[in-house]
């Protein structure tokens, strides 16, 4: 049959360009945008198989979006690199390829046994490929040059759609995806079960990653191997009782080398632990909780390449929730056990809550920090923590928060209170806020789980290093002092307590520190530190002391403050705790000789 005679007259081609005009301007769904596409080639071509594949500009392969014509094993397995094959060739010249006979043509990829001839057209966005019209038919000579000139003149359009469809796609797809983050991370960080915990971790992560297979394991320090502590295998909890060594297997390495895995072919990786046998893919991400590995987050299913540098994302992003989650979990577990035999365990109490305060201080450029914590009983209710932000924070190229507070109460009750603030303080620092911002955060969250007479005052700051800006705001902590030039004054930072007030609104103070200048945050238990007579310490002598001792390091300043207090109680007992942080701005220079 000849191609004079099995050819259909072309339709009006102006009246296809407002058709794919209408198309591209009324729907921005790719699904739907790619079905009309193939409906409307038809009119001009009657043809029996047909693909829009679209480019991986980080792989530079071709991957079928839609396909007629063609087995599914076909559509899902097979990558053409840019250069190779009829649409590959197309993307390298950008300009449509005609096949007469693809049995003459060398570069020919076969997807399809039955096809003879092929026609592939670039698809153009702002002078980029993006994609590739293949038509293929199982005659020879089957494609004219006037179809080929009849797909590049709607090529162009057919790629404005498309590509407003994947950036309208992609944006919609984050935007759920942060939503759904927030939501989660807000959730798991008030459940204090572990085992609730866990299960609640596995039903809200099917909500981003349909997986097919999924386990937690956490690390026994002890025995240096992760055991499986929660396993779900098609949507039933399982009990795997199996143990992995610290760098054996996918999520062995995951946990030694404190990064995720992705691995597209389990068969395909020597690493591989073969305990399910049909696990295709894998993806493996460490729980990392102040630098220490705590545990793997582990995900399979039995599709090869199931899962993307998109779920990668997103797994490492909920991670850190995660283990800060499971972190909170556990200490609370603990904190409830040492409740029912407080006598016997307070003075392991006292040792996990310092535990819980920062191991060392942040090393900056151009500051020097120090803190110090005396609680009035055992264990208190004052906190302090530092957390350095990602350098890929917004407007923050360099910043570390400080932060210093004072829950209502004393004892176990105030140190478990405590610890929850600093357990959702750190589960909001992902999300990288601002001191006001942080304030309000951690106001929401209490009050969703408000505690009757229980609140928190907290001052929190973010310094920026590389710029020596300090950003303050208060809810209800004393008033930081800041030295300038030798001369002291109080930074008039204000608000009200957290966990107290539904919605409340906080003001945020910005200062530019210099070389010498001493920002000093301290708990009331300082203040109203008490001699025998009942004279109170006073905010006066501290602001005289850091006066005095502006020229000291800042951990000199933290002592001599605490050494002056002492002095002035002379023995009287301590009926508050007592918390103090110092920042010094310093030389470059100066701090990284410190």
């Amino acid at each position: 049959m000849s191609s004079v005679e099995i050819q259909r007259p072309a339709p009006d081609v102006e009246a296809l360009l407002l058709q794919v005009a209408d198309l591209v301007n009324t729907t921005l769904d790719l699904d739907t945008i790619l079905r009309r596409i193939a409906e409307l080639v038809r009119r001009i071509i009657d043809y029996e198989i047909f693909a829009i594949l679209l480019l991986n500009d980080k792989t530079q392969e071709l991957r079928f979006r839609f396909a007629v014509g063609y087995q599914q094993e076909v559509v899902e397995r097979m990558r053409i690199k840019v250069g190779h094959g009829v649409t590959g060739l197309a993307v390298q010249r950008r300009e449509p390829v005609l096949v007469n006979d693809v049995r003459t043509a060398p570069q020919y990829i076969e997807g399809n046994p039955h096809v003879r001839s092929e026609l592939a057209i670039p698809l153009i966005f702002k002078n980029r490929v993006i994609g590739v019209i293949d038509i293929e038919a199982p005659q020879p000579d089957y494609f004219t040059p006037e179809h080929a000139q009849t797909l590049t003149l709607i090529a162009s359009r057919i790629a404005i759609g498309i590509e407003h469809a994947r950036l309208y796609t992609r944006v919609s797809r984050q935007a759920k995806t942060l939503q759904l983050l927030n939501e989660i991370s807000r959730e798991i960080t008030s459940i204090l079960n572990l085992d609730e915990l866990l299960k609640r971790i596995a039903e809200d992560l099917s909500r981003l990653i349909d997986y097919q297979m999924f386990s937690i394991l956490l690390i026994d320090d002890e025995k240096k191997q992760l055991e499986h502590r929660f396993s779900i295998r098609f949507k039933e909890s399982i009990n795997i009782k199996k143990q992995i060594p610290i760098g054996h297997g996918i999520v062995g390495y995951a946990a030694a080398h404190h990064e995720p895995v992705l691995v597209p072919d389990v068969t395909k990786d020597p690493r591989y632990i073969n305990v399910n046998p049909e696990t295709r893919s894998e993806l493996a991400v460490p729980l990392i909780y102040k630098g220490k590995v705590i545990g793997v987050l582990d995900l399979e299913h039995t599709r090869r390449r199931y899962f993307n540098e998109d779920h990668l994302r997103t797994l490492s992003t909920l991670a850190a929730q995660i283990a800060i989650a499971i972190e909170n979990a556990r200490l609370y577990e603990q904190v409830a056990r040492q409740e029912q035999r407080l006598e016997h365990d307070l003075a392991l109490a006292r040792e996990l809550q310092f535990r819980l305060l920062p191991a060392g201080y942040p090393r900056l450029r151009s500051a020097q920090v120090a803190a110090k914590f005396q609680p009035a009983q055992a264990i208190g209710g004052d906190l302090y923590d530092f957390v350095t932000y990602p350098t890929t924070s917004q407007g923050c190229t360099s910043c570390t928060a400080v932060a210093i507070g004072d829950v209502s109460g004393k004892g176990p009750a105030a140190a478990l209170y405590a610890s929850l603030v600093s357990g959702i303080l750190r589960s909001e620092a992902a999300e990288r806020p601002g001191a006001a911002e942080m304030l309000q955060r951690i106001n929401a969250s209490l009050g969703e789980r408000r505690v009757d007479t229980q609140y928190v005052t907290l001052l929190y700051t973010i310094w920026q290093d590389d710029q020596r800006v300090l950003k303050v705001a208060n809810s209800g902590m004393p008033r930081p002092i800041y030295c300038h030039n030798g001369e002291v004054q109080r930074i008039e930072a204000t608000g009200l307590p957290l966990g107290l007030f539904d919605k409340v609104d906080y003001d945020e103070l910005s200062f530019q520190g210099e070389p010498g200048d001493v920002f000093l945050f301290f708990s009331d238990g300082i203040s109203d530190a008490a001699n025998p007579h009942g004279v109170l310490f006073g905010r006066g002598r501290v602001e005289e002391l850091v006066k005095s001792h502006c020229d000291d390091s800042a951990s000199q300043i933290v002592q001599a403050l605490f050494d002056a207090v002492c002095q002035h109680v002379a023995g009287a007992p301590q009926f508050d705790d007592q918390t103090i942080v110092a920042l010094k701005v310093v030389d470059s220079a100066v701090a990284q000789s410190q």
